[in-house]
């Protein structure tokens, strides 16, 4: 079993690049099973829910080569599967967008219910809500989920919650669906907006996407082509929070400074610098943060992918802080952990109240979720003595050597092996 250990740390001092967005790759490697020829990707994070996307497309027939640091080349043309396996899918959730390329493609799909993070109950209605607007019969059971169809049929879908994997997937399945399609309350986020752009560069007619309604004319097919990933918003707002936390002066370079706003804005308020350059950022931490409150919301709202890394900030914070959650139920599972290393947070309900404490001590925790584990090895950079944090496979889901890369900026953190007890 591995584990992260992290000790109270100097302030962060140099440059860390972001990597590609893992929110974003993950539906763009399950969109290119829609393209009949060769598709290459760039700026592909290597992470371990990547490598779990990379083997669903094997799976299913795709070629996929890894063919340098972040270089993919991916070709589906002989695609003939349309069954992810149970093994794959309880892995990770995101398994459950390659059922609209499937769709477009095969005429079906089946998968069984996805795993993840346990951060909320994400039904997936909205998904299969919009399968069944362009024409696909639905069948669930015993854990399964069935999706068939002699052919889709553009229509008009509105999205009872702007979710970013049903917009996605109605969007990935509508590509080649007959006429057109609208989504209306789509999700805005910048990876909808990178999907769109990948697909259209395979020949894709889709419009809209970074407003709420998605246009989409469907096409006889899809070719191939070359994508750059954008950069991974949430990457650079931890590495910015772990500049802020240790009172650091930190660049984070490859970062589009619009998609982070909302983070921005928080820190500033907290009292941290924050200077915007061409693609990059430059963070100067404070001596005296002060307490803030915070709301999760979809995009372009406060990320609720940051919400835990932004707590830990507040538990060092002078003052009471309140961080609602609006967008899953589940979101405060790290909190306990974050108790255990001293930190005075109170929950109620949607809402966890954070009041500022002299100083955190190193604790035995564990990662719930993939941010909880980033928002513990935070705290374990400012907490007295030593930290040592398990489950970390959560925090390899999303993270690109994330202790190594913080150790190059002055950061005591190590990756150790122990028995499971």
């Amino acid at each position: 079993m591995e584990i992260i250990l992290v000790e109270k740390s100097p302030p962060l001092k140099g440059k860390v690049r972001i990597n590609g967005a893992k929110n974003s790759a993950l539906p763009i490697l399950a969109a290119s099973l829609l393209g009949t020829e060769d598709i290459i990707l760039e700026d592909v994070p290597r992470i371990k829910d990547v490598e779990i996307m990379c083997e669903v497309l094997r799976s299913l027939g795709a070629k996929v080569e890894v063919l340098d640091e972040g270089l993919i080349k991916i070709n589906s043309k002989d695609l003939n599967n349309h069954v992810t396996r149970y093994d794959l899918m309880n892995k990770m959730r995101a398994s459950l967008l390659v059922m609209g390329p499937l769709l477009a493609r095969l005429g079906k799909s089946k998968s069984s219910l996805p795993g993840g993070c346990a951060i909320g109950t994400r039904p997936i209605d909205l998904h299969l809500k919009g399968f069944k607007a362009l024409g696909a019969n639905i069948e669930t059971e015993h854990g399964n989920i069935e999706a068939y169809t002699d052919k889709l049929i553009g229509d008009k879908i509105y999205l009872d919650f702007p979710s970013v994997g049903a917009t996605e997937n109605i969007m990935m399945a509508a590509t080649m669906a007959e006429g057109e399609t609208i989504i209306d309350n789509a999700a805005m986020e910048p990876e909808i907006v990178d999907l769109q752009n990948f697909l259209n560069k395979l020949g894709a007619d889709i419009r809209g996407a970074g407003t709420s309604t998605i246009k989409i004319k469907g096409v006889e097919k899809l070719g191939g082509g070359s994508h750059q990933i954008i950069p991974d918003r949430i990457e650079a707002g931890t590495f910015m929070v772990a500049a802020a936390i240790t009172g650091g002066d930190v660049i984070v370079d490859n970062v589009i400074s619009s998609h982070i706003k909302p983070v921005i804005a928080k820190l500033k308020e907290v009292g941290v610098e924050v200077i915007e350059n061409g693609d990059s950022v430059r963070v100067i931490g404070t001596n005296n943060p002060k307490a803030v409150d915070i709301k999760t919301l979809p995009y372009p709202g406060f990320p609720t992918d940051m919400a835990a890394q932004f707590m830990a900030l507040l538990t060092t914070c002078k003052g009471s802080s309140v961080v609602i959650e609006t967008v899953f139920e589940n979101r405060f599972m790290h909190v306990d952990e974050l108790k255990r290393m001293g930190a005075d947070i109170k929950i109620d309900g949607k809402s966890a109240i954070v009041r500022g404490v002299d100083q955190l001590t190193g604790a035995k925790v564990k990662a719930s979720d993939l941010r909880a584990g980033a928002a513990l090895i935070l705290a374990g950079l400012v907490a007295d003595g030593e930290t040592e944090v398990g489950n970390i496979y959560h925090i390899d889901r999303g993270y690109v050597d994330i202790e190594g890369r913080l150790v190059n900026l002055g950061a005591r953190i190590s990756r150790k092996i122990v028995e499971e007890e």
